[in-house]
C-alpha cells in the first residue's frame, strides 16, 4: 500500500475529515492528475490546495483541436468533494494521452492530435514511438482519493504502477486532419475531378490501347471456344457420327462396352477373317451378330440368355412324339448340344416317349435381310438314319413357335394386298369362289381338296380404322413368314441314299395348284443339279411351299465322323422395291438354289386365285433351332437311329450389307413389341388357341 506524502505547514492533529478549518472543509478538492509532458506526478509536485483550483482553469494553444480524447480540453475537471481520510496516489497517463502529447506526438508544429488511430507495432523496429516506460512495480491500491474504489489489483486497473516490457500489438498515435487538408491530393482524386482531362487534346494513351486489345483478345477467345470449335469438331466429325447412327454395337460416343458377363452381339472369340463376307449377290455385308458357342456349361432357360431361350413344350402344331425341355439344351465342347432321349416313363414326360429341345432367339434377336449361316452336325449313326426332324429356320417376331394363338391366321401369311387373298380360305364372302380356291387337284382328301383352309390374314392391308393392328398403319399387310436353313431328312427318290436337306420358305396366300414361276432364272435357278433337284412337294390347304432338296455329305453325321459344315441363306427384301427381293440357299459353303420375286408372283389367270405379289420376307425374323421326331415328316425306322441322338450347332452368325443393318425386334417400320404386349398371355401360354 502507498504511503501518503506528509502535508508541509499542516497541523499535527486534523479532523476526520482531512480539513483544518470549516473554510477549507467545504473548498472541493481535486486530485492531481499527471500532466502531458511529465506522466509521473512526484510528491514535490503537488500544489498548495490554493493553487488547485486556479490550475483548473487551463489555457488552450492556438492549435488546439477539441477532443474528448485530449485530457486538456477546456472542460474543466470534474469537482467532488473531499473524501474523509481520502490520501493523494500517483497515476500513470494512459496511452491515449500519451500519444496526445510530446514527445511521444506523431505531430509537429505546434499541432496537436484531434483523434487517436493505431496502428500495428513492427517487431524489427526499435525507433518505434510510444515505446514502452520502464517497467515499475505493480502496485495494488486499497483506497483511492475519490472514494470509489476500496480495493484494486494491477491486474485489473487501468493504471497499473508498471507496464509489461516488450509489449506487442496496437500502438496508438495522434492525428490531427487540419494537418492534410492543405496536402496535394492523390492522383487517384482527380477521378473525382469533373474539369480534369478538359485541356487534353488525345484520349489515346498505351494504356488505353492495351485495355481494348486484352477486351478484343478475350472476345475472340470466347467466340473461338463456344462457336468455331464446335463448328469445326461438327465438320471433322461428321463422318464418324454418320457410322455412328443407328449402329447398336456402339453408343453416340463411338464406344462399344463390354459388360460383365453380358454377351455382346458379336461374339468376341468369332474369328476377324469371319467379320466380313462377299455375298452371293456380289454385294460386300458385315457381320452384325455371332455366337460361337465356345463358353461350356451354357443353359438356356428362361433369363439364362440375353439372344436365347430353351422352351418347355409340346409342338402341337406338327404333333410331335417328343417334349421340348430346356435341360436338353446346353453347351459342351465348344458347341450347342440339342439332345434327345427315349424315355422310359412317359408318365415323368408329359405322356410322351422323347425328350428333346428347341432354342429360340424369339423377341431377343431379329433381323431383316442378310445372310444368316450355321456350322453344324446331325444327329444319327449315318446318312440313312430316318426319323429325326432337325431343323434350323427362321420365322417372323409376331408369331412365337409352339404358341398356336401367335402363329393363328399369320403364319405363313407374307402379303401387303386388300383383296380375297385376305379372306378365309380365299373364297369370296359368299362363297362362289375363285374357282381355285373351291377345288386344287393338289390338295389332300383330307382337307376335300380346298385350295385353302387359313382362317385369313389376322392383321391385312384390309384392316379398318380403329381395329387392331401392330402398325405402322392398318394399310400395311402384316403376317408371319419362315425361311428354312434345313430340314433333314431320308432321302425318298427311288434310287436314292444318305441323307438330303429341304431349304425352303413358305408363303400365304396360295396360288392355284401351289405353284410358283420357275421359267425364269431370276424367279428360280439351281446351281448344281447333280446334287440339288426341285422337292415335289409344293405345299397344302396349311401353307405353300417353294423348296429344293440337297444331298448331305455322309460325314457329317453323329456315328460318321460328327464333322461340321455350314449350311444357311442370303435374302433381300426391299419395300420400296418389292422387285429386287431374292432368297439364296446354300449348303457345305456353296450355293444351291436362287428364287426371285417373281416366283410368288400375282396369280391373276383365269384359273388362277386371284391373289396379289406375295413377298420376300420383309419382317423382323428370329432363329429358331431344335430336334424333333414326328410322322408328319417322315416315316419313323428306330433300328436305324440311336439314342442319345446330338444336334451340334459349332456357330451361328448374322451378315448384312455394308450400310444396311437392320436388327432388332421391333424395328419403327415393321412394330410388334406393342401388339406382343397386348396379347402377352396368348405368348406365354401354348394351352391358348386362339386370340
Amino acid at each position: 500500500m502507498s504511503t501518503p506524502w506528509p502535508s508541509s505547514d499542516a497541523p499535527a492533529e486534523q479532523g476526520r475529515s482531512g480539513a483544518s478549518t470549516p473554510e477549507e472543509l467545504a473548498q472541493p478538492r481535486t486530485p492531481l492528475t499527471s500532466t502531458f509532458e511529465s506522466p509521473l506526478l512526484s510528491p514535490d509536485s503537488r500544489d498548495p490546495p490554493t493553487s488547485r483550483a486556479q490550475a483548473r482553469t487551463s489555457s488552450t494553444g492556438p492549435n488546439f483541436v477539441s477532443s474528448p480524447l485530449n485530457p486538456n480540453s477546456a472542460y474543466g475537471a470534474r469537482s467532488r468533494p473531499a473524501s474523509r481520510g481520502s490520501t493523494y496516489f500517483n497515476r500513470i497517463a494512459s496511452e491515449e494521452s500519451q500519444a496526445l502529447a510530446g514527445p511521444y506526438g506523431s505531430l509537429g508544429g505546434g499541432h496537436r492530435g484531434s483523434m487517436v488511430l493505431y496502428r500495428l507495432a513492427s517487431d524489427d523496429n526499435a525507433s518505434e514511438h510510444l515505446a514502452p516506460p520502464t517497467a515499475l512495480q505493480n502496485r495494488d491500491s486499497v483506497i483511492s482519493s475519490s472514494g470509489d474504489s476500496v480495493f484494486s489489483l494491477s491486474s485489473d486497473s487501468k493504471y497499473p504502477s508498471g507496464v509489461v516490457v516488450g509489449q506487442r500489438g496496437f500502438v496508438p498515435y495522434a492525428y490531427d486532419p487540419e494537418v492534410d487538408k492543405d496536402a496535394p491530393d492523390d492522383d487517384d482524386d482527380f477521378l473525382h475531378t469533373p474539369e480534369y482531362g478538359h485541356d487534353r487534346h488525345s484520349y489515346w494513351s498505351t494504356r488505353g490501347v492495351l485495355n481494348i486489345g486484352v477486351l478484343v483478345i478475350l472476345v475472340a477467345a470466347i467466340l473461338t471456344l463456344f462457336l468455331c470449335y464446335p463448328l469445326l469438331d461438327f465438320i471433322r466429325n461428321e463422318p464418324r457420327n454418320v457410322a455412328i447412327t443407328a449402329n447398336v454395337r456402339i453408343n453416340a460416343t463411338g464406344q462399344a462396352p463390354v459388360l460383365f458377363d453380358m454377351p455382346d452381339l458379336i461374339d468376341p472369340e468369332t474369328p476377324a477373317a469371319a467379320k466380313t463376307r462377299t455375298g452371293f449377290d456380289g454385294q460386300a455385308y458385315e457381320l452384325v451378330f455371332s455366337d460361337e458357342f465356345n463358353l461350356d456349361g451354357r443353359t438356356f432357360y428362361p433369363g439364362d440368355d440375353p439372344f436365347w431361350e430353351a422352351v418347355d413344350i409340346w409342338y402341337g402344331p406338327t404333333a410331335d412324339l417328343e417334349w421340348f425341355d430346356p435341360k436338353q439344351v446346353y453347351t459342351k465342347d465348344g458347341a450347342l448340344q440339342i439332345v434327345m432321349e427315349q424315355v422310359t416313363d412317359t408318365s415323368l414326360n408329359h405322356n410322351l416317349s422323347y425328350v428333346s429341345g428347341m432354342l429360340q432367339s424369339w423377341n431377343k434377336f431379329c433381323f431383316t435381310s442378310g445372310y444368316i449361316e450355321v456350322s453344324m452336325t446331325l444327329p444319327g449313326p449315318d446318312s440313312n438314319t430316318q426319323g429325326y426332324w432337325p431343323g434350323v429356320w427362321t420365322m417372323g417376331n409376331l408369331g412365337r413357335p409352339g404358341y398356336r394363338a401367335t402363329t393363328d391366321g399369320t403364319w405363313p401369311y407374307s402379303y401387303d394386298a386388300c383383296d380375297v387373298g385376305t379372306l378365309p380360305n380365299q373364297t369370296f364372302v359368299n362363297g362362289t369362289g375363285p374357282d381355285a380356291a373351291l377345288h386344287s387337284d393338289q390338295s389332300r382328301a383330307k382337307y376335300n381338296n380346298e385350295l385353302s383352309w387359313l382362317p385369313g390374314q389376322r392383321v391385312s392391308a384390309c384392316t379398318c380404322a380403329g381395329e387392331e393392328h401392330p402398325g405402322p398403319s392398318n394399310s400395311v399387310g402384316r403376317g408371319v413368314p419362315e425361311i428354312d436353313i434345313l430340314e433333314a431328312e431320308k432321302n425318298k427318290a427311288t434310287d436314292g441314299v444318305g441323307q438330303v436337306v429341304s431349304q425352303s420358305a413358305q408363303f400365304a396366300p396360295f396360288t392355284h395348284d401351289y405353284l410358283y414361276g420357275n421359267d425364269t432364272e431370276d424367279a428360280w435357278t439351281i446351281y448344281d443339279s447333280s446334287r440339288t433337284r426341285p422337292n415335289s412337294y409344293k405345299g397344302s390347304a396349311i401353307q405353300q411351299a417353294v423348296s429344293a432338296l440337297t444331298t448331305l455329305p455322309d460325314d457329317m453325321f453323329q456315328g460318321s465322323g460328327a464333322n461340321f459344315k455350314t449350311l444357311g441363306f442370303e435374302y433381300w427384301a426391299n419395300p420400296k422395291n418389292r422387285d429386287e427381293g431374292f432368297i439364296t440357299w446354300q449348303t457345305d459353303g456353296k450355293a444351291t438354289v436362287r428364287m426371285g420375286a417373281t416366283a410368288v408372283g400375282p396369280d391373276m389367270g383365269v384359273d388362277g386365285s386371284q391373289v396379289s405379289q406375295r413377298l420376300i420376307p420383309e419382317e423382323p425374323m428370329s432363329i429358331i433351332f431344335n430336334l424333333g421326331i414326328s410322322a408328319n415328316w417322315q416315316t419313323i425306322v428306330p433300328e436305324t437311329m440311336i439314342f442319345p441322338a446330338v444336334m451340334q450347332i459349332d456357330y451361328v452368325r448374322v451378315y448384312q450389307r455394308s450400310g444396311q443393318t437392320n436388327v432388332g425386334c421391333d424395328p419403327a417400320d415393321y412394330p410388334t413389341q406393342d401388339y406382343i404386349n397386348a396379347h402377352l398371355e396368348a405368348y406365354s401360354s401354348v394351352s391358348i388357341s386362339l386370340l
